[in-house]
């Protein structure tokens, strides 16, 4: 059985499926083999997240996904069929919330009892197909899983409990439309993503077309952007922006930028499109923003 892999890292003491709440199971684990993708009861749900190393999740059909850190699947027992796990990068380790739809249905857990968050989990089209939805990490979902490592003794399991609940909050509002299921791209294009994803991030401040791209990287407009939406769960216009928002709202945290100097580092020629844009993120205006947020405001 893949997950039963006993030790958490950066956590003392030995674990295996650790139960949280009826129907709910974390288990850490350490893999360097090639193996099956996963196995256990047909109605099991799973979360499975890379914490270090890489993932390569290949398909039946010669097909893989590469789950790098912070990268997590949902899936369901009926697509681990025909697929294995490899690790291109030697060990691997990470974690796995195992749930058992019928078990947690008839008993959730009190904090969320009533609110539907399994069910909007559970009923998702995803899982009466046998597909997998992909996630690449972000800030929110980092969040939720790295608490899950490192805690002091006495506070492991409520930090699991809790964390593990948030989780599946998240995903209940996740819109899983068809582009947001594991799409069996080619290992190369997937590459490719992730190089156009680390080249805008590195030049924020520079407006990059599709068009453009997909010249430099040779890859077709409509399969960029279907393969983006597959990785990111969003599309590139709207990744790209969250992030430059955020790092927008870092630097009138953090430096004595002008609000036009931190338009422009962000890829704005226009402030006030930029103050627009802000405002609709943030709720407020970037100089509201930098008066109740800087670290270190002017003397």
């Amino acid at each position: 059985m893949v997950y039963d892999v006993k030790e958490a890292p950066e956590s003392p003491g030995q674990w295996d499926r650790i139960p949280l709440y009826p129907g709910l199971q974390l288990s850490y684990w350490e893999l360097d083999a090639p193996a099956p993708a996963c196995g256990g009861a047909e109605r099991t749900v799973r979360i499975s997240y890379c914490r270090s190393g890489q993932i390569a999740w290949e398909t039946d059909r010669g097909n893989s996904i590469y789950l790098n850190p912070g990268d997590f699947l949902l899936h369901d027992s009926a697509a681990c069929r025909g697929a294995s796990l490899r690790f291109p990068a030697g060990r691997c380790r990470g974690l796995t919330v195992s749930i058992d739809p019928e078990e947690a249905s008839l008993h959730p857990p009190q904090p969320i009892e009533g609110a539907g968050v399994l069910e909007a989990l559970l009923e998702k089209n995803l899982f009466r197909s046998g597909a997998a939805a992909f996630f690449a990490g972000n800030e929110q979902t980092e969040s939720i899983f790295s608490a899950l490592y490192g805690q002091p003794a006495g506070l492991r399991l409520p930090y699991q409990r809790i964390k593990v609940l948030e989780l599946l909050l998240y995903l209940s509002k996740v819109e899983l439309a068809p582009q947001n299921r594991l799409a069996e791209y080619q290992a190369e294009q997937l590459e490719v993503v992730r190089e156009i994803h680390d080249q805008l991030l590195q030049h924020m401040e520079r407006r990059i077309t599709i068009d453009e791209l997909s010249r430099q990287y040779l890859i077709n407009p409509t399969t960029l952007k279907a393969a983006f939406k597959a990785v990111y769960g969003t599309s590139l216009a709207a990744h790209i922006k969250e992030h430059r928002m955020e790092q927008a709202a870092k630097l009138l945290r953090e430096s004595e930028l002008s609000i036009a100097a931190v338009a422009q580092a962000v890829g704005y020629d226009s402030q006030s499109k930029f103050t627009a844009a802000f405002k609709e993120h943030f709720a407020l205006l970037p100089s509201a923003y930098r008066k109740q947020y800087q670290k270190y405001p002017r003397g």
